[in-house]
């Protein structure tokens, strides 16, 4: 336990580092913006096209794997659409909550520190996770708001959906790579070593990125934000983890799924309650408290599961 909580300490070390600079204001916050832009775009793309350049397309896609992260997210999503339901929330309010539940912070976080940690092995099972949430979960969100609120969906919503996703930089990015590797076409020395160097900005720049934008957030609606927070950290790794054993998924992918799903609460995740004007207080907070509890919640996951 202490070994792993070690490992971790430097990533979490670089978003209390980015929080520090933000809180003095000795980093501003479009400063916070703008580095966030530049690791979205640039390095974190640079990364994944490089992984997925060197991996497999038919070795990347298990089905098991798949219908594992997909049926126990929903489960986790469904749970927080009922408790939300439950306290007498509307529907888009209560989509935003389930999306709090089981949507982690795997592009800034997860992608940087679990290769680090669990080597390449770790590459493929990350990016799946990664394209179910973005693919799957995202528009299905942005679908029930647009739904909630104009009773009803319309095929006019769904091509700007479409559209954002066929724009988002780490699709791109994979995509591209995965054309790259499944094409065989040689990866030019120069290219690899800029595709490395740029890449390598991706770790430190999106946790610093992290911290910096956790600064600002203030701790409101403490009862609502608590339970996203357990349920994100808790109940989504103990979800899929439970359909991975019956799937009987590869152990090791199993193990990089579960600790994928124990992620803290996406920051994109409050980038769609601001852009829809729903529930962004309580977002705000998830994100801050399950930021902060993850620190000591990662390395016990990681010690149970063995990884």
């Amino acid at each position: 336990m202490l070994e792993i909580l070690l490992k971790t300490l430097p990533f979490f070390g670089l978003i209390g580092l980015g929080w520090a600079a933000a809180a003095m204001r000795f980093f501003p916050p479009e400063g916070a913006a703008w580095l966030t832009r530049f690791v979205f775009y640039f390095a974190l793309s640079a990364m994944l096209f490089r992984f997925a350049a060197g991996i497999d397309l038919g070795a990347l896609f298990d089905l098991r794997f798949a219908l594992a992260y997909l049926g126990g997210s929903a489960v986790v999503w469904a749970a927080g659409i009922a408790v939300a339901r439950a306290r007498g929330l509307g529907l888009a309010e209560a989509a935003m909550e389930a999306q709090c539940c089981m949507i982690g912070n795997t592009g800034f976080l997860g992608v940087p520190m679990l290769v680090v940690l669990l080597g390449e092995r770790a590459v493929g099972p990350v990016l799946m996770v990664l394209t179910i949430d973005m693919l799957v979960f995202s528009t299905l969100i942005t679908l029930i708001v647009h739904a909630s609120r104009h009773g009803g969906l319309r095929v006019a919503a769904v091509l700007p959906v479409l559209r954002g996703i066929a724009a988002n930089p780490m699709i791109l990015a994979m995509v591209a790579g995965l054309a790259w590797g499944g094409l065989a076409l040689p990866m030019p020395a120069p290219l690899d070593e800029f595709l490395a160097l740029l890449g390598a900005a991706a770790t430190p720049g999106a946790l610093f990125a992290i911290g910096a934008s956790l600064a600002g957030r203030s701790l409101a609606r403490l009862a609502p934000a608590g339970w996203l927070s357990f349920a994100k950290l808790g109940l989504h790794p103990l979800a899929v983890g439970l359909a991975a054993w019956a799937l009987r998924v590869d152990p090791f992918a199993a193990g990089v799924m579960v600790v994928a799903a124990g992620l803290p609460v996406a920051g994109n995740v409050y980038i769609l309650a601001q852009h829809f004007g729903i529930a962004q207080q309580r977002v705000s907070t998830a994100i801050l408290i399950s930021t902060a509890a993850s620190i000591v919640t990662l390395p016990v996951l990681m010690v149970l599961i063995g990884v």
